[in-house]
């Protein structure tokens, strides 16, 4: 995917609210959403782009789930969700990893929508609240539907389709209304954690929200650093660092040291993050698809 500078970057570019000089001089600042014009090109391999979905019903802490992943914080006021669209780029051990986070709304209003974020989410978190019995049935059913719409783009059985994913049962911290026994939560999720996993959590709280993200990524064959509690966070106007940092350390293990310090990750979250195109996720979708029988890396995350 090529993003090409336009009037629309001109004028966040000129928006009072940002600082009058460009925020970082390195290539990665082309890649933070147009914040700084390049000449030059930062290619990451398809192989380092993930996208991760979160599904469920209103007002179930989807919201909150994501706020405590990208900043950490929790907002107790509930705004309903049509669609949020999130970025998050890393430097790990020598490698910048981009990490796409979609918001989706409980009410799914346009199905065919729903069934685009199943097909290009690479990794899913299905949230229920412990106290509303009808938000755990419609996880029931969303996990049915990405069994089914991932082993018809994989063309293998639902029994056989490999989708890294977790259960989260929030509010965790209401214990005294639940409405879900945690018998049906056990028959849902199922013997095999490496398929399918269950986190009784609070986003409120800030309760096992590490161990679920640590657990999925796991289940990704993502690095572990990729949770938030294991990499340090970079504002935007330091994003030189994560570039010099993924520099240095690719160098490093070139010549056999070890890349440094294996915590030594980074974190940034790209302002100003914009969902692709339908067009774009449909490249995506095939690009991803033919990935399965032959590794390549192609120009998708190509920024310039």
């Amino acid at each position: 995917m090529t993003i090409l500078w336009g009037n629309r970057t001109k004028e966040i570019l000129s928006a009072p609210c940002l600082p009058s000089r460009p925020l970082c001089p390195m290539k990665l600042a082309a890649m933070i959403k147009k914040m700084c014009p390049s000449d030059s090109e930062l290619s990451i391999p398809a192989k380092n782009c993930y996208r991760m979905v979160i599904l469920g019903s209103s007002k179930v802490g989807k919201t909150a789930i994501v706020s405590r992943f990208l900043t950490g914080r929790f907002e107790d006021a509930y705004t309903p969700t049509i669609e949020d669209f999130h970025r998050k780029f890393y430097s790990i051990r020598g490698e910048v990893y981009q990490l796409d986070i979609l918001d989706t709304s409980g009410n799914h209003p346009f199905p065919a929508m729903r069934r685009l974020s199943i097909l290009t989410g690479d990794v899913f978190i299905l949230v229920f609240s412990l106290d509303n019995r009808d938000s755990f049935e419609e996880v029931q059913r969303l996990r049915q539907q990405i069994l089914d719409t991932k082993s018809c783009l994989k063309n293998k059985t639902k029994e056989n389709v490999d989708v890294p994913l977790v259960i989260c049962g929030n509010k965790g911290d209401r214990d005294f209304y639940r409405e879900v026994d945690q018998r049906e939560i056990e028959q849902l999720v199922g013997d095999d954690p490496q398929r399918c996993a269950y986190f009784e959590i609070s986003a409120k709280k800030n309760s096992s929200l590490d161990q679920m993200f640590r657990a999925l990524f796991a289940m990704a064959k993502l690095p572990s650093e990729m949770s938030p509690d294991l990499h340090r966070k970079v504002s935007v106007q330091y994003c030189d660092v994560l570039h010099k940092k993924a520099l240095r350390n690719k160098k490093l293990l070139r010549a056999g040291s070890g890349g440094g310090d294996p915590g030594d990750a980074f974190g940034i979250v790209a302002p100003f993050a914009r969902r692709p195109s339908v067009h774009s996720d449909l490249m995506y979708i095939r690009e991803k698809a033919s990935a399965g029988s032959q590794a390549k890396d192609k120009e998708r995350c190509v920024i310039s």
